[in-house]
């Protein structure tokens, strides 16, 4: 853990625990973390930008008018949670497990929600639970960097390579993160295109924030934006323009089309039983596995590229395995 993160632990535990508000002095007197010795000037600044962490981390802090400190419990906690000594240990090991995982880019705020359930005691499981199968550590440290920009809304400039080997910089406004099978992916609008886009996290090859007013907002996400309305299908993720594809699912694969579409696109029952699935697709390589991954009973009809596509990868596939 490291000495800021450790700090902000105890801060956390010091002002949860405090029966009464409490002042900045009693904090730099009692909260370990604090450099002994330092200007009055020096240890401000550090516990402005303590509270300032604290509050993105959900701790309601409220100020009297005598300028001290409370917690607001009823604000930073959603309701009053028991739990058993067998079902703390589950939590601490679940925990654990993320913890040691270097793709888990949420370590620090999930250190301080461990603070709130019970002190750190004992040795806890180191049991790895990898959820990303390329390149875990930079994919934790960007989806960290992209999480402070998306709270702070600061625009980040990125360099980034595509499914094709390109290399771009782009200039983007970060709405969102999600994951998917184990990825993680990034919602914004890229500015040079004035377009809403999903970047693959792992093709990232390096975020830079705005680091100019890190207090001033460079952009406002559009009103109702829901990172759960763009998460895809693996196909549709990616930079480049999509297009319409047509697959038919046969009438004895027509019973799996709901689910294999998972909401996405239109579907369409014919008189013969078989059912037509009109979809958006970016990659048409992705495209061609995932009809693949999910055949017998799928016919791509359209557009021509991804059926030479598909055609050109089961030849190969055919070859190797012949």
């Amino acid at each position: 853990m490291s000495k800021a993160l450790e700090r902000l632990v105890n801060l956390a535990l010091f002002l949860a625990e405090a029966k009464e508000p409490v002042s900045a002095a009693s904090v730099r007197a009692e909260v370990a973390g604090y450099p002994p010795g330092q200007e009055e000037a020096a240890f401000l600044r550090m516990f402005e930008r303590d509270k300032d962490d604290l509050r993105r981390m959900g701790f309601a802090l409220e100020v009297d008018d005598d300028g001290r400190y409370r917690l607001d419990t009823s604000a930073t906690y959603a309701a009053t949670v028991d739990l058993t000594p067998p079902e703390v240990a589950a939590v601490r090991v679940a925990a654990s497990a993320l913890l040691c995982d270097p793709s888990f880019p949420y370590a620090s705020d999930l250190r301080l929600a461990l603070a709130k359930v019970a002190a750190a005691s004992g040795r806890v499981s180191r049991t790895s639970a990898l959820i990303a199968d390329e390149a875990p550590e930079q994919q934790g440290r960007t989806v960290s960097i992209l999480t402070s920009a998306i709270e702070a809304r600061k625009t980040v400039d990125l360099s980034y390579e595509n499914a094709l080997g390109e290399k771009s910089e782009r200039a983007v406004e970060p709405y969102g993160l999600f994951m998917h099978d184990g990825r993680w992916y990034l919602v914004a609008r890229d500015v040079g295109k004035d377009a809403l886009r999903t970047f693959a996290v792992g093709r990232i090859l390096e975020a830079r924030p705005n680091r100019v007013k890190p207090r001033t907002p460079d952009f406002e996400p559009p009103p109702g934006f829901d990172v759960s309305d763009h998460v895809s299908l693996p196909f549709q993720i990616g930079t480049q323009p999509p297009v319409e594809a047509l697959v038919r699912f046969s009438p004895a694969a027509a019973w799996r089309a709901k689910s294999v579409s998972a909401g996405h696109g239109s579907l369409e029952r014919n008189d013969d039983g078989s059912v037509d699935w009109r979809v958006a697709v970016v990659s048409l390589e992705r495209f061609a596995a995932f009809v693949v991954e999910n055949g017998p009973g799928l016919q791509v009809l359209s557009p021509p590229a991804a059926m030479e596509v598909l055609a050109t990868g089961l030849k190969r596939a055919a070859t190797a395995h012949a």
